[in-house]
């Protein structure tokens, strides 16, 4: 609901004589501006010790920001699916959500990421720490509760426990394959979204990552390959020995066997140092 209503009787009679409130979420929408916070906190604090959990809606995309959460201060921040979208091609977008898990942490509210419909947004958050999720990916709408993918939940449980030596698996990004310049060609022409396309062998192995120009051109470059437990240093300190104009291209994550397992951007290796060091 709009906060503005929370104070409205046709609502209060709804919870009030309710009692024990344990397990419902107030979720409080951030479409309209709020003209006094500190009228709404008499029915807040009221829905707290009753046990209820206060949630915002759509963080990040509506009227009042982060004052909305300063103000409220809910036990449930869920991000607006506008920053979630295609969050693994973004690092502005991954920023922002390190940020607000970062608050989330600090006010002892949860994160949730809305409206995760693709493996590789999942995989995004789940390493950036998010603990709850909603969306397509997991499963659809239902009048009851449901189990997610088995093939989701197998990927979310195979997951590592990131150490305290943080290595090329920590960062890494799923992104699309193909076997022949052409047929990324055609995939790039198909989704103008796709940032990478990774040439692989006929045995799984990287040879190159394509940019959508490249591959229009026709133009693949080696590409440089490290192993999932390579640490973020030597990988960092192997990529600046490459030719200058290649010094920053992402590289190529391979298993024990070889076979291509995602790529690393230079710039969230580089980012993640830079946090280390503060």
């Amino acid at each position: 609901m709009s906060p503005d209503l929370l104070s409205c009787e046709s609502v209060r009679s709804v919870w009030r004589d309710e009692g024990d409130l344990g397990g419902l979420i107030v979720e409080l929408t951030e479409q309209a501006p709020i003209e006094s916070y500190l009228s709404l906190e008499p029915d807040l604090d009221r829905l707290r010790s009753a046990g209820a959990l206060i949630a915002v809606d759509d963080a990040g995309a509506g009227y009042a920001g982060l004052r909305h959460l300063l103000a409220l201060r809910p036990s449930l921040i869920k991000l607006d699916r506008a920053l979630v979208e295609d969050v693994d091609r973004d690092e502005a977008k991954r920023a922002l959500i390190e940020m607000l898990g970062t608050f989330a942490g600090r006010v002892d509210a949860w994160l949730l990421a809305e409206g995760v419909e693709r493996l590789e947004e999942l995989d995004t958050l789940v390493a950036l720490g998010i603990p709850l999720v909603q969306g397509y990916c997991l499963a659809r709408p239902a009048p009851a509760w449901v189990g997610i993918d088995e093939d989701v939940a197998i990927r979310l449980a195979a997951r590592p426990v990131p150490g305290t030596t943080r290595v090329i698996r920590d960062y890494l990004e799923i992104v699309p394959t193909a076997t022949s310049v052409a047929v990324a060609s055609a995939a790039f022409s198909a989704d103008p979204k796709l940032r990478s396309i990774v040439l692989l062998d006929e045995h799984s192995r990287p040879l190159a990552v394509l940019e959508a120009d490249s591959s229009l051109l026709g133009v693949v470059s080696p590409g440089l390959r490290v192993n999932l437990e390579t640490p973020v240093t030597d990988a960092l300190g192997r990529a600046m020995t490459r030719d200058p104009g290649a010094r920053f291209e992402p590289l190529l994550a391979t298993d024990n066997a070889g076979r291509f397992t995602g790529i690393v951007r230079l710039e969230r290796l580089i980012t993640a140092l830079a946090a280390a060091d503060h």
